[in-house]
């Protein structure tokens, strides 16, 4: 086990938002536990990092399945001693597709992976938080500004983005007894591998794109929420690139 320093666990660890998070957190002085479905890019991250290893715990992990994710909390707790803050982060867009035709298969892997994989971790979370000592702990859970306006052809991502909304709200509630704090984080268009390349897709169809901020912006943000004191949360944050067109008419 290793001791001393506040225990971050981020789930979707190996790239874009997730990697920022986990770069920013290890070089705050935390310990940080990397979950992710590829290794390989686990240990990447904390390669990037260029720290000390032993605050760096990477658990290939596959949150859509219940014994995966108790054998990452679990691995969590065995290795740090606790957790304080989780940031249900992972998540998928599936192909663009309308209402009347997404595919079953593309609408439960959004609802199994956004809604159920984020629920699996922050219910392994609370039950964590909730009996260690000092108890307590947050969970900010990464939403989507796509769940306030959706973008054209995206209705399993979007719903179950309003899913997350409905999640925070209710751990938020649940958690008061145990010193549980939740809070959301909507980000709009943070400049990461897999944003470019769908940029750089849509620039080649001579598509118009939106704005983008840099990806360290978001992860700010992250551990803006994450570093207060338990008796003050930040429910819902909305950071984005300033001339998104996302308020009116943009």
């Amino acid at each position: 086990m290793q001791a001393g320093g506040k225990v971050a666990l981020v789930t979707g660890a190996g790239s874009g938002i997730g990697r920022a998070v986990v770069l920013l957190f290890l070089a705050q002085g935390w310990s940080v536990v990397l979950a992710g479905r590829d290794r390989e890019k686990l240990d990447a991250t904390a390669r990037m990092a260029g720290q000390d290893t032993s605050r760096a715990l990477a658990v290939e992990t596959d949150i859509r399945d219940p014994q995966s994710v108790t054998d990452l909390f679990d691995g969590c707790v065995e290795w740090f001693g606790r957790l304080d803050v989780l940031f249900n982060n992972a998540g998928v867009s599936p192909p663009a597709a309308s209402v009347a035709d997404c595919t079953l298969d593309d609408w439960r892997l959004a609802v199994d992976t956004n809604v159920t994989g984020a629920f699996l971790c922050a219910q392994a979370a609370m039950r964590v938080m909730r009996t260690q000592s000092p108890k307590g702990g947050r969970i900010i859970n990464n939403g989507s500004i796509a769940a306030q306006s959706p973008r054209p052809l995206s209705g399993a991502y979007t719903v179950s983005k309003h899913a997350i909304t409905g999640l925070t709200r209710s751990i938020a509630l649940d958690g008061r007894a145990d010193d549980i704090a939740c809070g959301q984080i909507d980000i709009g268009n943070a400049a990461t591998e897999l944003l470019s390349g769908i940029y750089a897709s849509a620039a080649a169809k001579g598509q118009a794109t939106d704005p983008v901020m840099d990806v360290e912006h978001a992860a700010r943000s992250v551990l803006h929420m994450a570093s207060l004191p338990l008796d003050a949360n930040v429910l819902f944050m909305t950071v984005m690139a300033t001339k998104m067109p996302f308020v009116g008419r943009g």
